[in-house]
Parts: structure tokens; sequence; C-alpha cells
């Protein structure tokens, strides 16, 4: 079974990534979902290869992952959330 890696920051100095951060940690431990943290603010390399693994030059912490496989940042995350969907947002079903 893949896990799921949520790649944050533990050093933000934005108020909205941290609260977004523990949403998505919450929620996940709400569903009794395993998972892995990836702290992105450890080394510039990490920070790099999540955002090419998104695809984006600018992504920010939260990004969420099945394995290798790529489920979506926050914005994806908090539609799942109100559409009931997080197993399936997190390819779990």
């Amino acid at each position: 079974m893949s896990s799921v890696k949520v790649y944050y920051t533990s050093v933000s100095g934005s108020r909205e990534v941290k609260q977004r951060q523990e949403e998505v940690i919450r929620i996940l431990d709400s569903y009794k979902v395993k998972y892995e943290l990836i702290d992105i603010s450890v080394s510039l390399k990490v920070l790099q290869e999540m955002r090419m693994k998104v695809s984006t030059p600018k992504a920010l912490p939260p990004q969420i992952f099945n394995g290798q496989e790529y489920c979506g940042d926050f914005e994806m995350f908090h539609k799942a959330k109100e559409n009931k969907e997080i197993l399936k947002f997190l390819k779990m079903e």
C-alpha cells in the first residue's frame, strides 16, 4: 500500500500556510490515515523536489501525495473535504 505524504514547512511566517497545514493534519488524523510529513524547510533540495513533482515553480505547502502520485494542494483537499470525498482525493478508494 502506498503511503500518503504531506509536504509541509515547520518554519513559516505565513499564518495561512500554518492553518492550512494544521487542517490537513487534523483531517487526516480524524480519518485515521497514516501519513508521512516531509519538511521542505530542511533544505532547498526538498522544496525544489516538491515543486518539481507538482509542476508548479511557486507551489506552497501543504502538497499531498499518495506514494509518487500527486493528489493535490490545500484548495483541492478542502473541496474534497466539503464533498466528503477525502479518501477518493487521497486515491485510497
